[in-house]
């Protein structure tokens, strides 16, 4: 996946998000950026990101979204990985 498509997977994950109306305040307070703050920097890839990184770390979360906005259930890790940052680190 190229950047420009994760970073569209990305904006459209954080609309999901957004319209949670019990996940969204969680991710404002585990990622201490107050509302108003993330839609002035919603198309930052460090946001994006962030929100990507966030969704990722439930199943059933990943599961809600593909199913309510269309995207594969790989899509978010993808995009994750092809934004800055998300490569895998392998220890071995």
């Amino acid at each position: 996946m190229q950047q420009d498509s994760a970073e569209t997977v990305g904006l459209k994950v954080l609309a999901w998000l957004a319209a949670n109306e019990e996940l969204f305040p969680v991710f404002l307070g585990s990622s201490g950026i107050s509302g108003a703050e993330l839609m002035s920097r919603a198309g930052d890839t460090e946001v994006l990101s962030a929100v990507l990184d966030f969704v990722t770390m439930d199943d059933a979360w990943v599961m809600a979204c593909a199913q309510e906005t269309g995207l594969t259930q790989d899509a978010p890790m993808r995009a994750r990985a092809a934004l800055p940052g998300g490569a895998q680190i392998n220890w071995t």
